[in-house]
């Protein structure tokens, strides 16, 4: 008897989180899709949000309960999906749902309806979730075109520069206008690249996307240059900064697109900081050997 008791008392346990999750899911989607302006996003998100609210009051005509949601859990997704994007935010949020502490089969034995609402998280709001389309994420192939070029020649860049030059203003001079130079000749490239495909508008954004993506890494690679005096340290941090954005990107791509992390953030953290190496030596190379000293 004690033991049926405490397993039906971890039974409505679950049933209050479950009513917990599902209330604060339909508030959060309701509030992303405030935010989505295409019509056919926000009724794809509004279809999940009213799903969320059906399975929030099933589970309240089984606790008899008036459950709040998590204020903090609608504040955080609702400022991830204005600043990241919605996709990036609804697909967080899922794959946390994932590791939620609710066993809808386990539920299922005292509740039988559990088992479908358990089907309809997993199959039903999947679906509709591969419905959305997001504009950012059709021009990601140009975001990480920029973005890997200016890690991989501007860490290289700078490493050379480092030696060759030895003065962090100087440095960053050189680094900020090879930057922006190469982000300029980068976006025509693209631009030209893509209108040969025949699509004039998407050239134009794709350009946008790549140029911009280089030129924020860029700015953000030649920073510690113009905070630290000592060029061996400032290389050190912009290194730093380096894997760190390639960490930020690849888990913000692993999530939004459902791609593999580990692979893809150590390629190109190798690619980037190799690259890096091998023109430090060839910037040592060239002081020693043409005897320069600026």
């Amino acid at each position: 008897m004690g033991k049926s008791l405490k397993a039906l008392e971890h039974i409505m346990k679950q049933i209050y989180t479950a009513q917990k999750n599902e209330i604060t899911e339909y508030h959060i989607y309701s509030n992303i899709a405030r935010l989505v302006k295409e019509q056919k996003n926000k009724k794809v998100i509004l279809d999940i949000a009213n799903e969320e609210l059906r399975h929030a009051k099933f589970w309240q005509t089984i606790t008899k309960k008036d459950i709040k949601p998590d204020r903090w859990q609608i504040f955080k997704f609702t400022l991830i999906a204005r600043f990241l994007g919605f996709t990036f935010a609804i697909k967080l949020m899922e794959k946390g749902e994932e590791q939620a502490q609710v066993n809808y089969m386990e539920i299922a034995e005292y509740i039988p309806e559990a088992e479908q609402i358990a089907e309809e998280e997993e199959k039903h709001e999947n679906e509709l979730i591969n419905l959305l389309d997001e504009e950012r994420l059709n021009y990601m192939g140009s975001i990480v075109l920029g973005l890997n070029d200016a890690l991989v020649e501007l860490t290289g860049s700078l490493a050379g520069l480092s030696f060759a030059l030895q003065k962090t203003r100087l440095i960053a001079a050189v680094g900020i206008i090879t930057g922006i130079a190469a982000s300029l000749s980068m976006g025509a490239s693209e631009y030209l690249s893509t209108k040969a495909e025949g699509n004039t508008e998407k050239a134009l954004k794709s350009s946008l996307y790549t140029g911009a993506a280089y030129i924020i890494t860029v700015l953000l690679l030649v920073l510690p240059y113009f905070i630290f005096d000592n060029y061996f340290f400032a290389l050190m941090t912009t290194l730093i900064v380096g894997v760190l954005i390639i960490f930020l990107f690849n888990y913000y791509v692993s999530i939004a697109k459902d791609l593999p992390f580990r692979k893809r953030f150590l390629e190109m953290t190798f690619l980037s900081l190799g690259i890096a190496a091998l023109s430090f030596v060839i910037g040592i190379v060239i002081r020693v050997t043409l005897g320069a000293d600026i």
